[in-house]
């Protein structure tokens, strides 16, 4: 089991936007933040249902090609409540709220891309 993943961000005041509107669907806030004065290297803030971080955000120049990285959401009305929060706060479409029927049946998913263009996507497999 991963303990906890992030990217690295070019905008990171943008992107603490994004993360934060986008993410609150699925039941994630913002829940630390550190500079590098403290870091040792960089600005970062970690995000996850309370009380532990397990996506974390970093200060710097994003990787390419961008990376893609799936959310688990309780309920189909969390991928909609995410998809429309992540495009108020500046996401672009990369996938509307559906099935995904070749990856299984129940497969419910939607994906925008964030301010550097990773696929974010929450999903629900109920």
């Amino acid at each position: 089991m991963i303990d906890h993943t992030g990217v690295i961000v070019s905008d990171f005041e943008a992107s603490k936007i994004f993360y934060n509107t986008a993410l609150a669907p699925l039941g994630f806030e913002k829940l630390m933040e550190f500079p590098a004065a403290v870091t040792g290297h960089t600005d970062v803030a970690g995000y996850g249902p309370a009380p532990k971080a397990e996506f974390w955000i970093s200060r710097g120049t994003p990787i390419v090609p961008p990376i893609h990285i799936a959310f688990r959401a309780e309920r189909r009305e969390q991928v909609d409540a995410f998809y429309a929060a992540a495009l108020k706060a500046g996401g672009r479409d990369n996938g509307a709220p559906g099935i995904r029927a070749h990856h299984h049946p129940n497969y419910y998913s939607a994906f925008v891309l964030d301010p550097d263009g990773h696929n974010i996507e929450a999903v629900f497999h109920g």
